[in-house]
């Protein structure tokens, strides 16, 4: 089934401009069998997806609600958690990627590194006091991203290979022109989150691929030092601020979850 396992939604994310349901209607005439939501902390665009997925013109077509989370200490994680499963402490970023893992896996989730080798305020690989043993407990890589250069997706590709992960494929998109630039194929039949994770768990064959985008002026700026410098600001200096919320939201969880978080 193909599948374009990361976009942006104008209603989850501030940058983004396409509604889900445009997305949704444009990968259908592609002759996709979905895609994934990964908006930024945010399960806007899921919930306006679960508001029309019912509509008999979408019947068939699969919409992963999974997430693209801003870790304090390794970039932004894609997480696909099960069916139905909408955690409130997703929603504030900066949590460390140890407690993240241990959070996704104990309550029956995967997750994997967006675009590893990226912008290096943003991308896994980027932070040099990133623990190496993170990729063991990782659940897939993100091999191919429309939005990254061709070496940072080569890099990816071994970086799967290395850790004997599959490699997913997504476009990024946050504009019309992206949609259908990347594609990811699984042998398994998708059709809810669940079988997403169960793909993933039980090795299911997983190939990628697609066309990279021409060098934009905002990935320039992005991969300036001022472009990282701001980001690595607002990132860290965002998440420090909530973090007194996302405490009392783990609390919550441990609460809830005795004999599965610890």
């Amino acid at each position: 089934m193909k599948f374009d396992l990361h976009c942006h939604t104008k209603e989850g994310s501030v940058d983004s401009k396409v509604p889900v349901e445009e997305y949704a209607r444009r990968f259908m005439r592609l002759g996709y069998d979905g895609f994934m939501i990964a908006d930024h902390n945010s399960y806007r665009g899921c919930r306006a997806w679960d508001e029309i997925s019912d509509r008999p013109e979408f019947d068939g077509f699969t919409v992963i609600r999974g997430m693209e989370y801003d870790t304090k200490d390794a970039g932004h994680i894609l997480v696909v958690m099960p069916d139905d499963l909408y955690l409130p402490i997703l929603r504030i970023r900066g949590m460390k990627c140890r407690r993240l893992i241990m959070l996704v896996h104990a309550l029956g989730g995967v997750l994997g590194p967006a675009h590893p080798y990226g912008v290096a305020t943003s991308s896994m690989m980027g932070f040099k006091k990133m623990n190496p043993h993170h990729l063991k407990h990782m659940d897939f890589i993100e091999t191919f991203n429309t939005c990254e250069l061709p070496e940072s997706n080569r890099l990816a590709r071994h970086l799967a290979q290395r850790y004997h992960l599959p490699g997913t494929g997504g476009s990024d998109a946050h504009v019309t022109d992206y949609i259908g630039m990347a594609w990811t194929d699984i042998h398994h039949p998708i059709h809810c989150n669940n079988d997403f994770i169960h793909a993933i768990k039980f090795h299911a064959t997983v190939t990628s691929g697609g066309r990279e985008r021409k060098p934009t002026r905002k990935g320039k700026y992005k991969d300036h030092w001022i472009g990282q410098t701001a980001f690595l600001i607002y990132n860290r200096g965002l998440g420090k601020l909530k973090s007194p919320r996302r405490s009392l939201h783990q609390l919550k969880l441990q609460r809830n979850n005795r004999h599965i978080i610890r």
